[in-house]
């Protein structure tokens, strides 16, 4: 459902914010001509609940306490300028191989198809070492020829001397270079929320959406 109430942040004001595509394991990707930014994440990373605060909007995008909620890839049209794309979780275990493997395909087949793809942001847990289902998404990414932006989530759970042990826990992990980005994110309090819209928009061209 649209979801049209007015919100606005210094950043990035959202005027219009709605679930435009729902796209399924045999569906044909739209051929949008609006830039594309794909958020990625192991089940219960906290996707959903970014993605709602870039948005601005409360549950346009599902939660859910259940992991593997997301199982399609779900276009959010973002002001008529560009969109939001939700990527199937990974690493739920309660799913066959089979299925897994058919979402595999399906991810793998937007980020080869869609042209105007600007960033794929992966999110990790920063509360604990980046999973082995982590670090295969980071490296498939990067062979599908895109260098994903790594969003740690659930910064507010940690105490803040915490946060560089687990800021270089990551890195490490993943085999992250020294100038590759990676952005904390909380949902709680939003902190984080700026940095990912000045970096969206810096690769939106051109920049109207300020």
């Amino acid at each position: 459902m649209p979801q049209k109430t007015s919100a606005e942040a210094p950043g990035l004001k959202i005027r219009k914010a709605e679930l435009e595509t729902v796209c399924g394991i045999s569906s044909v990707f739209p051929k949008n001509g609006l830039p594309e930014f794909a958020f990625a994440g192991k089940s219960n990373v906290g996707k959903s609940s970014l993605i709602n605060a870039l948005m601005q909007r409360k549950s346009l995008a599902r939660t859910s306490q259940t992991p593997g909620k997301t199982q399609t890839v779900n276009f959010y049209n973002i002001n008529d300028e560009m969109y939001f794309v939700d990527l199937p979780g990974y690493g739920f275990t309660k799913v066959s191989e089979s299925v897994k493997a058919k979402w595999g395909k399906m991810v793998e087949r937007y980020l080869k198809s869609s042209m105007v793809l600007k960033a794929v942001f992966l999110l990790v847990d920063m509360r604990h070492k980046p999973t082995a289902d982590d670090v295969l998404m980071y490296d498939w990414i990067i062979a599908n020829g895109f260098h994903p932006v790594v969003i740690a989530t659930k910064r507010d759970k940690l105490k803040k001397n915490e946060i560089p042990k687990a800021v270089k826990l990551i890195r490490e992990t993943l085999s992250m270079e020294e100038d590759d980005l990676l952005l904390q994110f909380s949902a709680e309090t939003k902190q984080g929320r700026e940095e990912i819209y000045k970096l969206i928009l810096s690769l939106t061209t051109p920049s109207s959406l300020l």
